[in-house]
């Protein structure tokens, strides 16, 4: 796969992210776990996953060539 079309696939990753960063199926749950609502260890779940994600999307590049930066040119566009 080229890298173009990876560089898009981070699209819809991150559409997906935001989408399900509201714990929509938890809506209406009462459960507590651990003292806390099961809503915020969603939240603390997401945040995670949110973390690697992004931690993967710069670690790839992606960002800088998104941004028209290149490794080489000491960060001017």
């Amino acid at each position: 796969m080229s890298r173009v079309r990876r560089d898009l696939l981070w699209i819809p990753t991150f559409a997906v992210l935001v989408a399900f960063a509201v714990p929509w199926p938890l809506w209406g749950v009462d459960v507590v776990v651990a003292g806390l609502p099961v809503w915020i260890w969603w939240h603390v779940g997401w945040l995670a996953l949110c973390s690697v994600l992004f931690h993967r999307f710069a670690a790839s590049g992606a960002w800088e060539r998104g941004m028209g930066v290149t490794p080489d040119d000491g960060g001017s566009p």
